[in-house]
């Protein structure tokens, strides 16, 4: 990287990157990671893993050329976190666990100015994930229902009120409520949103896939490209069973 960074020698599109321009690259990749799980493939997870490395690789040697980090530095402090955060592995904790995790990551956020319950929940999360994690934070300090029945009354008031609007802008922020609510509904129900999601968007590249293969298919009228999705999910379904 350090080559391909030469501004003389190096490669003409490494050596002009900034964060800014390499963090949607950083993202994508971590998608294809998540993807190449999903779908079980160990050699292209190799791959992914391969790629990812190298967004960790690249923001680090920006960092090390402006004098602010270097590679060693992200290795170290990520060390010092599993130790901190596994002292009854690490240290002389008798008793561990995921609450024990959570009740040193509290710790650490009370040192941030920001004392908000939701402090450090990332802007740049994908929209379902950052507001499933929005919701858990919340959670924590008692702003939540009891149970799936809250969130899910809600669905039906904020898919109401989005019904009753027809200026585009209050469309979209009511969409956005109905949205919100669905994730707090899959929250309730310890579904993860993004996962369910991307779910949804195989099945549906699926069967599509499968539908648009029939002659004429443009042309077709709705009813008969339904038929056609009818016949092909019922057909994927037989093979799932």
């Amino acid at each position: 990287m350090k080559r391909l960074r030469d501004p003389k020698t190096g490669c003409e599109w490494d050596s002009v990157q900034t964060f800014s321009t390499i963090a949607p690259y950083t993202i994508e990749e971590a998608y294809e990671v998540a993807d190449a799980i999903a779908r079980d493939d160990m050699d292209a997870l190799a791959d992914e893993l391969g790629d990812l490395q190298l967004q960790v690789v690249f923001h680090s040697r920006m960092a090390e050329e402006a004098g602010k980090f270097t590679l060693e530095d992200v290795l170290d402090r990520i060390c010092d976190k599993m130790e901190r955060r596994h002292p009854h592995i690490f240290g002389d904790a008798e008793h561990g666990g995921h609450h024990l995790w959570e009740i040193i990551k509290a710790e650490e956020r009370s040192a941030n100015p920001d004392k908000s319950a939701l402090a450090g929940v990332a802007l740049a999360l994908p929209a379902l994930e950052r507001a499933a994690k929005l919701q858990r934070r919340a959670a924590r300090v008692g702003f939540d229902w009891p149970n799936a029945t809250g969130p899910r009354a809600k669905i039906d008031e904020e898919l109401a009120e989005l019904e009753r609007e027809s200026d585009h802008p209050r469309m979209l922020e009511e969409m956005g409520d109905l949205l919100f609510a669905v994730v707090n509904l899959a929250r309730h129900l310890n579904i993860e949103p993004e996962a369910a999601l991307r779910e949804a968007n195989r099945k549906f590249e699926r069967r599509f896939r499968t539908i648009e293969q029939a002659p004429g298919f443009a042309d077709l009228s709705l009813e008969e490209k339904e038929q056609l999705w009818q016949q092909a999910k019922a057909a994927q379904a037989d093979s799932v069973a």
